[in-house]
């Protein structure tokens, strides 16, 4: 992962926990009721990917425990990970683009209500995303997956495409450069990657088309699996966040302007809205600032949270960066990765930063993008989220307007019954997230993801699920709280 050339230790916040007292008259355990979103109180767990489906993306037991021990901790929402709505192979990740997923979906649902005693609220974050190649060996590129091309010809000075790739096996890096195309250039040292401005690619200049049906059924089949709702993942390297992007340049009435580039996410949302029933909770999580030089603002984010909180959208849950325009070069092997560059840093930061520190770095756009809706008349409730996991850090964004919700991903994987253990005046028993992002690493290599306080704890428990090489538990260890 990228770092800071700043080299600050930043100590974690002071938690201020509260008395059990307390914490029931807090802000954070008061209910919010909003239209559709209605929860308990106001504590949310947002979408992490542990890389626990199988290969063909069902639903696992891996899975099941995964979910099962966040509900344990009663948060008020619970967003269950990345899932695809098309039919395709991605690897161990949960898909939705058929109906022979609902039943394990199902079974993921049922698992959540039981230990949650009903309590949690389960939503389905839905997405789709575009090509993306492991990065070639040179040899293998240049003799065979780069299409020759007159142009290419034309500089090395050959009559046909034999003599061309063995030109281009003796050039040197530098004369590669002067032969290739930038984007020839990206497949070569990164690995190939679509965009949704590749026009000139029937199926990307067909999206506008495709996706509003596809996320439409996926919705359906959540619903039909009995989730509360589902979350339009906006946010970070996938299809919507890039037409949102304020690099989408496309000429068709989808890019340019910033009303052109949150068409499509309005449409999207209003043909799931159109599929599912009243009660259904349809969401977005979408980026308060993308962080990469030439890409949407905070100014950005708060004309399209308008624009899709106009739509319908019941909540947004504002993240940051995580693009792939800044990821580091990969390995020969392996694809490029969108957190490993400054803009994946903003999205993740560490206890070592700059000055500005980890924790809430999100936060005054959060707030920025909350006053717009506010000042256009729209009540819709924001998710904050990014570096919180403290009980004085959630109140006072509540109580200063930055958000109406307060998600934390890392604190929760850290301890998932740490939302409880506020609510019973039990802070001081809550283990605390030292932001090492050692499980970020983990996912970055897509190995299963946990936590490095908890993962080498008890191994010896009986029936305790293991990571694939057996050296890790899955699941945090049990909370034995006091009755």
């Amino acid at each position: 992962m990228w770092k800071p050339p700043e080299r600050i230790r930043h100590p974690l916040p002071e938690p201020g926990w509260p008395s059990a007292v307390a914490a029931a008259g807090s802000r954070l355990f008061s209910p919010l009721e909003v239209g559709r979103l209605r929860l308990r109180n106001r504590t949310w767990v947002p979408a992490m990917v542990p890389w626990r489906a199988t290969e063909s993306g069902f639903v696992t037991p891996e899975v099941v425990a995964w979910y099962e021990r966040f509900a344990r901790g009663r948060p008020a929402a619970l967003v269950v990970e990345a899932t695809g709505i098309r039919d395709v192979p991605s690897g161990p990740l949960l898909r939705v683009g058929d109906d022979r997923f609902v039943g394990g979906l199902a079974e993921l649902v049922a698992a959540v209500r039981r230990a949650s005693g009903g309590e949690t609220r389960l939503l389905l974050q839905i997405l789709d995303f575009l090509v993306i190649r492991r990065r070639p060996e040179r040899e293998k590129y240049l003799s065979r997956f780069l299409t020759v091309t007159p142009r290419h010809l034309a500089r090395l000075g050959v009559a046909n495409e034999e003599a061309a790739r063995e030109a281009l096996a003796r050039c040197s890096e530098a004369e590669l450069e002067a032969v290739l195309s930038p984007r020839e250039l990206e497949a070569l040292r990164f690995g190939y990657r679509e965009r949704v401005t590749d026009l000139h690619l029937q199926h990307v200049a067909a999206l506008p088309r495709a996706l509003t049906g596809l996320f439409a059924a996926a919705a359906g089949r959540a619903e039909a699996a009995g989730f509360d709702g589902v979350e339009l993942h906006c946010a970070h390297a996938y299809t919507l966040a890039s037409f949102l992007s304020a690099r989408n340049d496309r000429t068709d009435g989808y890019g340019g302007s910033r009303a052109a580039r949150v068409r499509l996410p309005v449409e999207v949302l209003e043909r799931v809205r159109a599929s599912v029933g009243g009660g259904f909770v349809v969401g977005l999580r979408m980026l308060a600032e993308e962080c990469i030089e030439g890409g949407s603002g905070v100014d950005d984010a708060a004309f399209f949270a308008v624009e899709l909180a106009r739509a319908g959208a019941d909540f947004l849950s504002l993240s940051r960066g995580g693009k792939f325009e800044d990821a580091k070069q990969p390995k020969v092997g392996a694809a490029a990765y969108p957190y490993t560059g400054p803009s994946g840093y903003e999205c993740m930061p560490t206890a070592i930063s700059d000055a500005r520190g980890p924790f809430g770095r999100n936060l005054a756009a959060v707030r920025t993008v909350r006053a717009a809706l506010r000042a256009a008349g729209l009540a819709t409730p924001v998710v904050a989220a990014g570096g919180i996991g403290t009980f004085a850090q959630a109140e006072e964004i509540l109580a200063s307007g930055t958000a109406d919700v307060v998600a934390a991903a890392r604190q929760s994987l850290a301890d998932p019954d740490w939302f409880e253990k506020v609510r019973r005046g039990r802070g001081a028993e809550v283990r605390r997230c030292i932001y090492s992002n050692y499980c970020e690493g983990l996912d970055q290599m897509h190995k299963q993801v946990t936590c490095q306080l908890w993962d080498r704890q008890d191994l010896d428990e009986p029936d305790l699920l293991r990571s694939r090489d057996g050296r890790r538990r899955l699941v945090a260890p049990r909370w034995r709280a006091e009755e």
